[in-house]
């Protein structure tokens, strides 16, 4: 987190053309790269996802198998703050890092600053953590990752990939990456959210793109399919960072010392490998017909019966709308119902006016061209082969759970 606010009279255009509202970056500030390289797509890319590293901060400490904590002053962007073990502490079911009006070190304040450095990094997958801001004036609080091999290659060669920056008491959310092509270059974008609350922050990353999300909704999108524009750095593994800032270039150093101390709370770090990829991602906003192995369609009937795969045309009822329901799942909507899994526990219908947790669905791509569908309990939606009401009752997927999509 070395970094400075950008000017933004350097490459205003692009600033311009994209709507980029604002973004931070570290020093040795460079102009953003053009729009060749970068993007902001309008559409989630829900997948199946597969836990593999988490901390859910239900203990009474940092777990140090995961978690180096930091000491001392970074010596980078201006800021004031000694960070410390004594300000990083787990109680209530978060981790809490708390900025202090204490001299230490040679510096007025205090904080903490941890990561998984040697304990555990990543190539690809969705990086995630739901947070809660302290938002006082001269704030700068961050949960970020860094390329494992920074030690070798310095920044900003390493890569850095910003999943979440705040400053002062605005509502702005950050997210920026930098990288290394002919010196220092960035690109981020910003979504509005208040920041005093819990939200979830969060980014889906793979050979082809780095996604930005807050809550479900995808603000930013930075292409680095190919190595474009030497962004050959994001290729490699990140490990991940939590720290809370005093002061520095981005936030300034005009700090409420009537504030303190302040603490920003972590409810959890999840990482998940995502899966399922063929490059093929969920059509979010369209309307789509679902053939089963049976060469039927699937049909909602208009919420009044359990679901089946039977139709040999499609007309309404055989219509869903592909809807973006948070937390990179879709749900299925038919004239104006949502589909249910049911849990499980029954035929699928498409009855409900809102979407909870059974109306959650991964959409997970087969090698095919073809899609299937995993309910939050973990099975699939069968077409039962057209045979008897459908259900999401399977442990895997086969051809009866396969769907050809508008075919």
């Amino acid at each position: 987190m070395k970094k400075q606010l950008l000017n933004f009279m350097k490459g205003a255009g692009l600033v311009l053309a994209l709507g980029i509202t604002a973004v931070s970056c570290k020093k040795d500030v460079k102009s953003p790269v053009d729009d060749k390289t970068t993007s902001t797509a309008a559409t989630a890319t829900p997948r199946a996802l597969t836990l593999v590293w988490s901390d859910e901060f239900n203990g009474t400490g940092v777990d140090g198998s995961k978690w180096n904590i930091d000491n001392g002053n970074p010596n980078v962007n201006n800021e004031k703050e000694y960070y410390q073990a004594a300000n990083a502490a787990v109680t209530g079911g978060n981790l809490v890092i708390t900025a202090k009006n204490q001299s230490v070190g040679g510096q007025p304040y205090t904080s903490a600053k941890l990561n998984t450095s040697g304990k555990f990094s990543i190539k690809y997958g969705r990086i995630e953590a739901r947070i809660k801001l302290p938002a006082f004036q001269g704030s700068w609080p961050a949960f970020w990752m860094l390329g494992q091999n920074i030690g070798a290659v310095g920044w900003p060669q390493c890569g850095e990939i910003d999943i979440m920056e705040q400053v002062n008491t605005n509502n702005t959310i950050l997210g920026t990456m930098h990288w290394n092509n002919n010196g220092h270059v960035y690109y981020g974008n910003s979504i509005t959210a208040t920041a005093t609350d819990y939200h979830v922050y969060a980014v889906e990353w793979d050979a082809n793109s780095i996604k930005w999300y807050v809550d479900g909704t995808l603000f930013n999108t930075g292409n680095i399919q190919n190595n474009i524009n030497g962004t050959e750095e994001f290729q490699l593994p990140f490990y991940i960072i939590l720290n809370l800032a005093v002061g520095g270039d981005l936030p300034g150093n005009t700090i409420n010392n009537g504030a303190l101390p302040a603490s920003m709370f972590v409810d959890y770090v999840r990482v998940y490998n995502i899966t399922g990829g063929t490059g093929i991602t969920a059509p979010i906003g369209q309307t789509i017909t679902l053939k089963g192995f049976n060469n039927q369609y699937v049909s909602g009937e208009n919420g009044t019966a359990a679901m089946n795969c039977n139709r040999p045309t499609a007309s309404a009822w055989e219509q869903f709308t592909v809807v973006d329901a948070g937390g990179g799942k879709v749900a299925l909507r038919s004239q104006n119902k949502y589909v249910s899994s049911e849990n499980g526990t029954q035929a699928i219908t498409c009855n409900r006016a809102t979407i909870g947790d059974w109306e959650k669905f991964d959409w997970v791509p087969t090698t095919d061209g073809k899609v299937t569908f995993r309910g939050n309990n973990g099975k699939f939606i069968s077409s039962e082969n057209g045979t008897q009401a459908m259900t999401c009752t399977r442990a895997t997927a086969a051809g009866w759970e396969a769907f050809g999509v508008n075919q």
